[in-house]
């Protein structure tokens, strides 16, 4: 592994030779001692040939040559319009569909390896040339025997070794800065490398993409809003997807979008529409929507509607994330520092003995300047760079459970201003957020939850049962304490079980009959003892 490792390496630096990217780094304003490495490096005491390609051809063919994981880094620079220089954007788009395919006869085999079956026995056609290829699958045109017109994914051979190399090095990488800086500490580079291993071999399951495309299916049957293609189960295995032909414009051909006349403005809103509904009603959100995944339905432009297609990476919060990030972006939103700071706080991001006076001060600055903007101009990527760079003085932790909403925001916000340059992120989140919020309290939400709780009770009153046995089962050290004296603790600790027990009954009242019955019987046990 560590002679692979070493290879890998090799072939990176091999790659940054090749293409000049050292002079795109030294190119940049660099501090003195970093200016200084240039004179380090071997090759640059070396005539070199000027490439007869931009600096955003240079880099985008780098990323392609060194693999899936440079690819998808360079998929996710790409969304960021507001970050890089135009031409390097231009270029790293070409990354969403424009990988090179891999060999056709490859990708038969591999199908008919893991389907079981000649691609003539399943499929009524199959076009060999690919539709897309993408950095972890390419994807060919198909039709069933039945008629419906399909797609077939299937993954690249041999990705795994080139994935467990780069992982390796990221790793080291990251326990390096660990140990070298404390804001790097801060940062948690070792988690944030841990979560996107797990990401990246999700996508390498077909299986998993597959379930998670039928359940974001399912959240949005019968949406104006969101279209997810049927994916057809007996086709499925852990290398191949097959799935229903979408038929779309790309989100990024504006164009054509214009062509058809289709409403920018409503579509750019939707689309964070799309993204806040996926967050907070259902907790499962689509974590990969670079353009290359998302399309617009031509049949209605008026009243626009997405198409989503691989679902290999998803994500979701718990109730408590849910919570905390809706509070904390509308206390941005009615700029309420000071809820801001202790919510920081509250919930972990900041050690619990700051004070929240100067955090609050430290906010405001970053802040209000941002706020003397009209709301359209106000990027929302910006203003996490700004909060996270004042914040280091405080210790601020980034939080690996929220990474992958981190990106997707920044993507969809991105691709907004694309379709829509003046689309208000602030203003059209902030009464979905606020109806929601509304709604974790309404009485129906109370009542769910109770019922939920309820149904605990029947564990709880077990639990009194089983700890009275155990206490009355110890031996007794003083025989001569009489008997109610001797069950004293286990009769107090089935009290107090039962009656938190009771508590939760009582709130559900007739909702949770059969609880009673249960708690009851828990009553009954404690005093017979």
């Amino acid at each position: 592994m560590k002679l692979l490792a070493v290879r890998r390496l090799l072939r990176i630096q091999r790659v940054v030779i090749r293409y000049q990217l050292d002079d795109l780094l030294f190119a940049q304003a660099l501090p003195l001692w970093l200016r200084a490495l240039r004179y380090a490096l071997p090759w640059r005491w070396l005539p070199r040939k000027p490439l007869d390609l931009s600096r955003g051809a240079r880099l985008r063919l780098a990323l392609e040559e060194l693999g899936p994981i440079f690819i998808k880094f360079g998929q996710l620079l790409s969304t960021r319009r507001d970050l890089l220089p135009m031409d390097i954007a231009d270029e790293l788009a070409k990354l969403q569909d424009q990988v090179p395919p891999f060999d056709q006869e490859h990708s038969r085999a591999l199908i008919e390896e893991q389907l079981g079956a000649k691609v003539g026995e399943v499929f009524a056609r199959f076009d060999a040339q690919p539709l897309a290829s993408a950095s972890i699958a390419q994807v060919h045109g198909a039709q069933l025997k039945s008629g419906e017109e399909v797609v077939v994914k299937v993954i690249r051979p041999g990705l795994e070794p080139v994935i467990r190399q780069d992982l390796a090095w990221l790793f080291l990488l990251a326990k390096l800065a660990e140990k070298a800086s404390a804001d790097a500490r801060r940062l948690r580079p070792v988690e944030v490398v841990g979560d996107y291993e797990k990401t990246i071999y999700d996508e390498l399951d077909l299986l998993r993409e597959a379930a998670n495309a039928s359940q974001l299916r399912r959240n949005f049957t019968d949406s104006p809003l969101l279209y997810v293609p049927q994916v057809y189960w007996d086709l499925c295995r852990p290398k191949v997807l097959v799935m229903e032909r979408i038929y779309g414009i790309q989100v990024t051909d504006l164009t054509t979008l214009a062509d058809q006349r289709t409403d920018m403005k409503l579509l750019a809103e939707r689309g964070v529409e799309i993204f806040f509904t996926q967050v907070f009603r259902d907790s499962f959100f689509h974590a990969d929507m670079h353009p290359g995944n998302i399309f617009v339905s031509t049949r209605t432009p008026w009243n626009p509607q997405y198409i989503a297609i691989d679902c290999g990476i998803i994500g979701s919060l718990t109730a408590e994330d849910q919570d905390y990030l809706a509070r904390n972006l509308l206390a941005f939103f009615k700029r309420d520092y000071r809820r801001v700071a202790q919510l920081h706080i509250d919930s972990g991001w900041v050690p619990a003995d700051t004070k929240v006076n100067d955090f609050e001060a430290a906010i405001r600055t970053v802040c209000e300047p941002i706020f003397e903007r009209p709301l359209k101009d106000i990027s929302f990527a910006q203003l996490l760079l700004r909060l996270f760079q004042t914040a280091r003085r405080f210790n601020m932790e980034v939080q690996p459970q929220l990474v992958l909403l981190q990106k997707t925001l920044l993507n969809i916000e991105g691709l907004g201003r694309q379709l829509y340059p003046d689309l208000d992120l602030w203003s059209t989140a902030q009464p979905f957020l606020e109806r929601w919020m509304r709604e974790r309290v309404s009485p129906l939400h109370l009542l769910r939850n109770l019922q939920q709780q309820a149904e605990q009770v029947p564990h709880l009153s077990q639990m009194a049962r089983d700890t009275l046995e155990r206490l009355n089962q110890q031996p007794q050290s003083k025989p001569s304490v009489s008997s109610s004296t001797a069950h004293w603790p286990g009769r107090l600790l089935g009290a107090l079980l039962i009656g938190g027990a009771a508590t939760q009954g009582l709130l559900l009242s007739l909702a949770a009959w059969p609880s009673w019955a249960m708690l009851a019987g828990g009553v009954y046990l404690v005093m017979r003892r």
